[in-house]
């Protein structure tokens, strides 16, 4: 049983993301991070998050092809003083137990204006919560 939010979005495989082999190519995977990522943060505009990318990683567990339907799903697994995790897992959009890839990525908050990192917000904390396991 899931104790938390779980953030979903469906992804459409496009002709434009299949390489040479017929499959999605390695580096298209973190474009698909980076869509639940910045959907995500579209949640709270409110907030004002901006954030730097410190970490991003991707495991691939078996090939995507021109006519898959994906959805990626993903929640915080961590949130420090300045910075947060997410989890990822891009499944198949019918049958959920079928992965396709599992991925991380540590954002930090930043400030633009200032060119410096600052602390998370209470705000960001409570929305970050909803989706953290176990809290």
């Amino acid at each position: 049983m899931v104790d938390h939010k779980v953030f979903t979005l469906d992804i459409a495989v496009r002709f434009r993301d299949i390489d040479a082999m017929g499959h999605v190519n390695n580096a298209v995977f973190f474009t698909y991070l980076e869509q639940g990522r910045i959907e995500f943060t579209q949640l709270t505009p409110d907030l004002g998050i901006s954030f730097l990318l410190a970490h991003v990683s991707c495991d691939y567990i078996k090939p995507v092809m021109l006519g898959n339907q994906l959805t990626l799903r993903m929640w915080v697994n961590r949130i420090g003083t300045k910075s947060y995790g997410f989890q990822y897992e891009i499944v198949d959009s019918s049958d959920g137990s079928a992965v396709y890839a599992t991925g991380e990525s540590v954002q930090v908050l930043f400030d633009p204006a200032e060119n410096v990192s600052m602390e998370i917000t209470e705000g960001l904390r409570d929305r970050l919560r909803e989706y953290l396991p176990g809290d």
